[in-house]
């Protein structure tokens, strides 16, 4: 083999461009339109051959184009504008500067398998990676004090194309690192800054790449290094490619490797934040890393950790949830629990959804769950599910407190709304817009904005959407070799002025794409009516290794060429962040159409809002918060199925109905001014209305207020004093665990005599046993709530209890009253738990006792 040296080359910029260059590295630009148009006037066309990659249009550009703009007066104004409002957004205050300086957190690693910032960034797949790029733009927003953690993919995830057939095919091309965003981390002496890491008995070495988004850095993981092995250097290879010993292998490489990058590079985040489990192994080097460094039991620092780390779930669907079998956990794991200085079944059972149950796999979500303080779901009714999912994790606490809250996704409003809108906005809700974070209140103004302007400022994004699509799918035609008569007739597909519908997102079955086509008839019917034409836009890539969903791709295919869809549905191959954004800003209604429970958020739909779309949406995820009867429309209102197939008919009945009696004709009822003002109060109820609660402004500021802040914090806390506080807590558990088995609920009174009516007050006394815990150490609550027909406590309430008195022969007695607030059938039972100032969450000590005679009959579970 040829002993290759390598170099760099970089572009010769003429002194006058210099700026371009820090402004090209520096992805703010992507959600700034001005620099966007800097990038564009260097060379439109290179502009859009180069991907909108503006390091590649640098490295592309003549260096006669360079040094004319060099001495173009006009171009140089335009470049100490932009480079003024960089430095202006690296500079200015910001909202996180407004926050209690005692309460402020230090830095927080934002922990993801994938970021979606920009189509030239191409290291993401899917709504996950969107709403992570997302995050980190807000962040850099609202000035929160964040680095990014994650993978760089030397081939990122697939591109898609289809063949003759409708049948999805994948295509891998490498991703040239030095044509992109992104800067090598170096040391002091000029080499790169590399780091060793084992994984699976081989040492593996790992250089980062910075990206800069804002004021935000994103740390990537690279080890396609010569000095690895073969398979060592595949690891950073593709985004979900290869099997489950390729998945075990990139999860220990981001979540161990990115703590090691991190303590590389001397930065040590009081929090870590998991966006979903794939990150989770970070927990266990947290712990290894306060062992070594502050001499603690596994135990102790394992209560130092917990303490700092926040967990965000994203799916509720199962194949979503990573889990390995113990052979594989063995061949990754058994050398590092050594430092861990535990039993290999106490290193199991972190990970297992039952822990005394050893032929269950090794859970990702499992292991998040037990060591974070915090954790949440990405809806309202998202958490739900998952407090559901998880109960295991708090077995014996009713569904209702299991402790796992939400935090509602969002998006980045800038980076999603279109050009057109973005002025409109900035001249009648005025230019602080831009900058607005604290309330919906800015939005309020889209009311003062003429009907007229804002329908026209839609319209050209419909245009836009239309000219997009007919050459998107002329480069579809030709790459599949049609004939020049199919490749021209592309140039006729799609009406600029007919109500558009889209539909693109991940083609799982579950989301159910070809939902449109269940009656064709109807169907038909709706999409060949001359008067009022309706038109359907779809785009989306189905898992390579997912054949149903591309099956689901196939038949839309099949359907759109029948000839009354042909021209009027169409679909748009190769779905990324330059086809959603065409998509969101020119659609007139977002269709979406998941199996309600399976839909955890949803975010596609939040990014037409500010563009003037409306959704469509049956009632899942983030529209079960969104939805109102001013802001779009509902299919159904929330039903459960058991029959899948008749699920499918009836909703699929129902979509036709909302088009053909509301959505239609509110869309062509138009005056003498040929305006569609019902429409227009509709997408400007909708704008109004949810745009900021759905933005990734108010998102990152929840994170920051509700977990961030306490999290770190208790960070800080419970990692002061060579650990003191933790290891007080830690001991406390142990003791009390070990006694435990002496706590029982005994007699239990009604006090209260006579009727029991709607204002009055229940008196109950219960009589508890401790052994040796002290009384301080625990607490004694009444479980109460309407009963239904099945004898479970429904939506069940709390009531502290006090003590009273004791402890005589054995028992304390605890009494405490239970508000009558509505009539019916109520029932109570007694528990009773640990009791710490210093809990995260009471639930959080996995102990609980309830009165022996309601548990045994399940009477302490709250129905769903």
């Amino acid at each position: 083999m040829y002993n290759v040296k390598t170099f760099v080359v970089v572009p010769s910029l003429p002194e006058s461009l210099k700026q371009l260059k820090e402004i090209a590295n520096n992805l703010w630009w992507c959600w700034n339109r001005e620099a966007v148009a800097l990038f564009k006037r260097l060379d439109r066309d290179l502009w859009d051959s180069c991907d909108k990659n503006p390091v590649k249009l640098l490295c592309a550009a003549s260096q006669k184009r360079l040094d004319k703009c060099s001495r173009d007066e006009g171009f140089i104004a335009h470049l100490d504008r932009v480079s003024k409002k960089l430095d202006d957004y690296i500079n200015s205050p910001r909202w996180y500067d407004s926050v209690d300086p005692s309460s402020k957190p230090g830095v927080v690693a934002y922990f993801s398998a994938e970021f979606g910032i920009h189509e030239c960034l191409p290291i993401y797949s899917g709504g996950l990676g969107i709403l992570a790029g997302d995050h980190l733009k807000s962040a850099s927003d609202l000035g929160v004090p964040l680095v990014g953690v994650g993978l760089l993919y030397r081939q990122g995830y697939f591109t898609q194309y289809l063949n003759n057939d409708g049948w999805q095919q994948e295509n891998y091309p490498e991703n040239d690192f030095y044509h992109m965003p992104l800067t090598l981390m170096m040391q002091d002496d000029g080499r790169p800054m590399r780091f060793h890491i084992d994984i699976g008995g081989h040492d593996v070495v790992t250089q980062v790449w910075r990206v800069k988004v804002g004021r935000i850095d994103l740390f990537l993981l690279d080890t396609n290094l010569r000095c690895n092995r073969i398979d060592d250097r595949q690891i950073t290879s593709q985004l979900y490619g290869g099997d489950n010993e390729m998945r075990i292998r990139q999860e220990v490489l981001l979540g161990i490797g990115g703590i090691h990058a991190l303590n590389t590079m001397g930065i040590k985040p009081s929090v870590c934040h998991m966006n979903e489990g794939h990150a989770a192994f970070l927990s266990l080097e947290r712990i290894r890393r306060i062992m070594a460094n502050e001499g603690l039991s596994f135990d102790h620092a394992k209560e130092a950790s917990i303490s700092g780390n926040v967990f965000t779930m994203h799916t509720p669907v199962p194949a979503g949830h990573d889990a390995f079998e113990e052979d594989m956990m063995k061949r990754y794991f058994k050398n590092y629990i050594t430092q861990l200085e535990i039993s290999w079944d106490s290193f199991m059972s972190l990970g297992r959804d039952n822990p005394n149950d050893k032929d269950t796999k090794f859970s990702m979500t499992s292991l998040a769950l037990r060591l974070s303080a915090f954790r949440n779901g990405v809806s309202e009714l998202h958490g739900e599910v998952s407090r559901d999912m998880c109960q295991h994790i708090w077995p014996g606490v009713p569904v209702k407190e299991v402790p796992v809250g939400h935090v509602t996704n969002g998006i980045h409003v800038h980076s999603w709304i279109s050009s057109d809108m973005c002025e409109l906005f900035d001249r009648y809700l005025g230019p602080e817009w831009y900058d607005q974070h604290s309330s919906n209140t800015i939005y309020e103004r889209v009311e003062q904005i003429p009907d007229e302007e804002i329908w026209r400022t839609h319209e050209r994004s419909r245009d836009n959407l239309v000219m997009f699509s007919r050459k998107h799918i002329k480069e579809q035609l030709t790459r599949r070799g049609a004939s020049p008569s199919e490749i021209q007739s592309a140039d006729e597909i799609l009406d600029p002025e007919a109500l558009t519908i889209g539909f693109a997102r991940r083609f799982a079955t579950y989301k159910r794409g070809s939902l449109l086509f269940h009656d064709l008839e109807k169907f038909k019917k709706l999409i060949t009516d001359k008067d009022r034409p309706v038109q359907i836009v779809f785009a989306g890539k189905a898992h390579p290794r997912d054949n149903m969903g591309k099956e689901v791709i196939r038949q839309i295919i099949h359907f759109m060429r029948e000839a009354p869809f042909k021209g009027r549905v169409v679909f748009l191959e190769n779905y990324n962040i330059n086809v959603a954004r065409q998509l969101v800003q020119g659609v007139d209604v977002w269709l979406n159409t998941p199996r309600r429970g399976m839909e955890a958020s949803g975010t596609s739909g939040m990014k037409v809002l500010a563009n003037g779309g409306i959704n469509l949406s049956i009632l899942d995820g983030w529209w079960c918060e969104g939805y109102q009867p001013n802001t779009g429309w509902a299919i159904g209102n929330g039903e459960s199925y058991d029959d899948e197939h008749y699920q499918d008919e009836v909703e699929s009945h129902l979509i036709y109905d909302l088009l053909e009696k509301i959505v239609i004709p509110m869309f062509y009822d138009r005056g003498s001014d040929k305006l569609p003002r019902r429409w227009i109060k509709m997408m400007k109820g909708s704008m109004s209305n949810i745009t900021y609660e759905f933005s990734t402004s108010r998102q990152v500021s929840d994170y920051s207020l509700k977990y961030y802040i306490p999290s770190s914090i208790r960070w800080y806390d419970f990692t002061d004093n060579n650990c003191k506080k933790a290891i007080a807590l830690s001991d406390w558990r142990s003791l009390l665990s070990d006694m435990w088995h002496n706590v029982h609920v005994g007699k239990v009174d009604v006090m209260t005599k006579g009727e029991f009516y709607v204002g009055r007050e229940l008196e109950v006394r219960t009589h508890i046993a401790l052994g040796d815990i002290d009384p301080n150490d625990i607490g004694v609550e009444i479980y109460h709530g309407i009963i239904d027909g099945e004898g479970n406590i429904t939506s069940g309430q709390i009531t502290p209890m006090v003590i009273k008195s004791g402890p005589t022969k054995g028992y304390y007695i605890f009494t405490g009253y239970i508000p009558c607030l509505q009539s019916g059938h109520c029932g109570f039972t007694i528990c009773v738990l640990p009791k710490n100032n210093d809990l995260v969450n009471k639930y959080d000590s996995g102990l609980i006792v309830w009165d022996d005679a309601t548990s045994k009959d399940k009477k302490i579970v709250a129905t769903k």
